[in-house]
């Protein structure tokens, strides 16, 4: 679509940067833009800020306004916008082109394009996926949901170059079928998540599925046969189909886990398909860092070890940082309850956790259930803020143990994203020094 002169409509501007991005965007292209978000303006003031240079001919906050919807040429949605919202519809009854921020993308994008989604560990394995190629000197751009749009550096692609997209299910439910999808698909794992958003976990796992049945049939797709939810999706594979079953062969890796050596298995089997050698894939491999916010280690005071686990915002997240540390950790869990089933996760913090600390919104239904657990070997109390969460750990602590902040819920009750509540954490811990 030509863009010059064309009225379009920004659904959602948001707070992590991808309403911000696609506003500017289109406003560089000439679009004459209209911003509209629900939320006010004092909660939305860092991605107003952010466009304050911007040419925005249209600004409607703290509601929606139905002519901005049936009387646009095109409507950008922001994923986090429910599927059945009325607006959205108002728009589809006039005909009115809808897409999205990662869609504007992809339909421009020169370069190849490899998508990463699964229900958790997306994150760290793009961001392996990232490292292994830039370790083996091809240009790599990562983006998606990791927290970057890469609409700004379009201009600056070329055909060789590569692109990790991080992609969430909201982003893959909005994506129409005839965008160019992903040449390199991976999927990381698929248990419930965001079921107050989808409905139902079908729903749920359909829209992480459309990463596979909308590739080419000259595709590569990389399955973690270890989910057996996702290696039954081998039967959806329209290309070339490399499942990873072990982890055999793999160096030592510089970040806790066994889930993180599954996510550098399927990363190595994407980095093989890209054609990076075996030995380079080792190499970047041993030299991965990991990422803020999971399982980044803060600092060590008075003997105890502080991790950042903040992007664990599902149950099988904590379970894996359970896995990670063994015992003799405590556990700051809670947040905004996305509608999950933390029955094993409790009864797994009960068997192995030095204590566990619940705060939030979900503080009590999570401590119950850690209290009921048969198994529980550590202590277990309710607050309503993470600092008082993280000030009971450190009481009850002892050296050689770690705290780690690993929620298993939204940010939404107290912070504004989970980085707000990972940097938050974080300043707790410096503050223990100063």
């Amino acid at each position: 679509m030509e863009l010059l002169g064309r009225k379009a409509t920004v659904m959602g501007l948001g707070r992590h940067g991808g309403g911000v991005a696609a506003a500017r965007w289109l406003a560089e292209q000439g679009a004459v833009v209209t911003v509209t978000d629900v939320l006010d303006e004092r909660v939305l003031a860092d991605s107003i800020a952010e466009l304050k240079d911007t040419p925005i001919a249209n600004w409607r906050l703290a509601e929606h306004c139905p002519h901005d919807f049936s009387r646009a040429e095109l409507l950008v949605v922001n994923p986090a916008v429910r599927p059945d919202d009325r607006f959205v519809a108002l728009a589809r009854a006039a005909n009115v082109p809808i897409t999205s921020e990662i869609e504007l993308f992809l339909t421009r994008c020169p370069a190849r394009v490899i998508g990463v989604t699964g229900s958790n560990g997306k994150s760290s394995t793009a961001a392996m996926i990232a490292a292994l190629l830039e370790a083996t000197g091809r240009r790599t751009w990562l983006g998606g949901n990791i927290g970057r749009s890469l609409l700004a550096d379009l201009t600056e692609m070329t055909a060789d170059d590569w692109v990790v997209l991080e992609l969430s299910s909201f982003q893959l439910h909005c994506l129409g079928d005839e965008a160019p999808w992903p040449q390199i698909a991976v999927v990381t794992n698929c248990t419930s998540n965001h079921l107050d958003w989808h409905g139902t976990f079908d729903r749920y796992a359909a829209a992480k599925q459309r990463l596979l049945r909308n590739q080419s049939c000259h595709g590569t797709a990389v399955l973690n046969g270890g989910d057996p939810i996702v290696r039954s999706w081998q039967r959806l594979v329209r290309g070339r189909l490399i499942l990873i079953d072990d982890d055999d062969g793999l160096p030592p890796l510089a970040v806790p886990g066994q889930h993180q050596r599954r996510n550098a298995s399927c990363a190595a089997g994407v980095a093989m398909a890209a054609g990076c050698s075996a030995e380079a894939i080792h190499r970047g491999l041993q030299t991965f860092g990991g990422l803020p916010h999971r399982l980044q280690f803060v600092a060590e005071v008075d003997g105890r070890r502080f991790y950042n686990d903040s992007m664990a915002t599902t149950p099988e997240s904590v379970m894996a940082a359970v896995a990670a540390f063994g015992e003799g950790a405590w556990f700051l869990v809670g947040g905004y309850d996305k509608g999950f089933d933390y029955a094993a996760m409790a009864a797994e913090l009960a068997r192995a956790a030095r204590g566990v600390a619940c705060y939030g919104a979900a503080r009590e239904q999570i401590s119950e259930l850690v209290a009921r657990a048969p198994a529980r070997r550590g202590d277990v109390a309710s607050f309503v803020t993470l600092d008082q969460a993280f000030a009971w750990c450190c009481a009850q602590a002892r050296p050689r143990e770690a705290i780690v902040l690993s929620p298993a819920c939204a940010s939404y009750d107290q912070f504004r994203d989970y980085r707000h509540r990972g940097e938050a954490f974080i300043a707790l811990v410096r503050a223990l020094v100063e």
